[in-house]
């Protein structure tokens, strides 16, 4: 019982509140400026009358325009080609590092290889170990 008193004063409330500012329209903006807005407004914001029939006029199975298909196939062809530049330009990058590493592994390969034919050779040449066949 004592959990619905504040519940019901909140409900109250609130209620109370939406029946004293439901009569105002707006209080930003007044009739005059909104009548004849100038410039950029002009293109932001339209007449009472056409707002109320935006969305009356197209519903959302409506048949689209061509310059809307057209419009949504150029953003499609370019997020496609963004992601297209994007993924080759990671291709890239990794076939360079991938390169690089092969390159520097070769190298430190050779390097050891070297190293162990100065270490055995007994001065023959070719070197005997190379030439040797096991039975």
């Amino acid at each position: 019982m004592s959990c619905t008193q504040p519940v019901l004063l909140t409900c109250l409330v609130v209620l109370s509140a939406i029946t004293l500012f439901h009569g105002a329209d707006s209080a930003a903006v007044s009739d005059a400026k909104a009548a004849n807005p100038q410039g950029a407004l002009r293109k932001i914001f339209m007449p009472e009358t056409d707002a109320s029939s935006f969305f009356k006029r197209r519903g959302r199975r409506a048949v689209k325009t061509q310059d809307e298909i057209n419009a949504e196939q150029r953003q499609r062809l370019a997020a496609d080609q963004r992601r297209r530049e994007y993924h080759e330009e990671q291709r890239n990058e990794f076939e360079n590092y991938a390169e690089e590493e092969h390159d520097e592994q070769d190298e430190r390969t050779r390097e050891k290889t070297e190293q162990w034919r100065e270490f055995h050779h007994d001065g023959l040449d070719p070197s005997y170990e190379y030439n040797r066949h096991t039975v």
